[in-house]
């Protein structure tokens, strides 16, 4: 989801940990290290990695840089191959019915489990390939002097993938800005315990 959207959902981070400055200088590379690699030629199920927020083709950010003023702008683009499962149910059927018929000649009567599941892995993988995955990306702001960063979704698979690429990438851990921990930040940690005894109050 574009950061220009109309309307958008947010996920707000902080890092937990001190951040060295000569990480900061390392970032465009790093994200190139860990950019997202195309599938379109493969049949593999599901690809992520980072990518240019001005476009999402761009994984080598010749279009534009990642640094934008202070800010850090780059989006995690996620493509996934999706087979409807009438689809696979059929194609799985007809497989099977060709290996009954193979089989009957031989003097069986059955289809073995094992060769079963054989039969719907090969059908998948050869779904797989004639199915153009669908791509997805998510854009990401970093603002290193307010230790803050800004991510276009609060889908929760999508943030978890976003959480342990981003600590695989640079090894810094996120933390989600709920209102629990905002609250906490303004009030010091001292204040958990009374925080966490709080009870919500119905205004209507």
């Amino acid at each position: 989801m574009s950061i220009l959207s109309a309307s958008l959902g947010l996920t707000r981070y902080r890092i937990i940990e001190d951040v060295p400055k000569e990480l900061l200088s390392e970032v465009p590379e790093k994200l190139q290290k860990f950019c997202f690699v195309d599938i379109d030629a493969t049949a593999d199920e599901r690809s992520f990695g980072w990518t240019n927020i001005d476009d999402m083709l761009d994984m080598n950010w010749t279009q534009s840089p990642p640094e934008k003023a202070e800010y850090f702008t780059f989006s995690l683009r996620l493509d996934t191959r999706r087979i409807p499962p009438a689809v696979l149910k059929k194609h799985n059927t007809i497989a099977l019915n060709k290996e009954l018929a193979h089989n009957k000649e031989q003097g069986k009567n059955f289809v073995s489990r094992d060769r079963k599941k054989e039969i719907k892995e090969q059908v998948t993988l050869r779904l797989r390939a004639r199915t153009f995955p669908i791509p997805a990306s998510f854009d990401i702001i970093w603002n290193p002097s307010a230790n803050r960063i800004y991510l276009t979704t609060t889908n929760s698979k999508v943030r978890a993938l976003f959480e342990d690429y981003f600590a695989l990438t640079f090894e810094l851990h996120l933390e989600p800005l709920t209102p629990f921990f905002q609250a906490m930040e303004v009030m010091g940690e001292d204040a958990a315990p009374k925080l966490e005894n709080l009870e919500p109050t119905i205004f209507v």
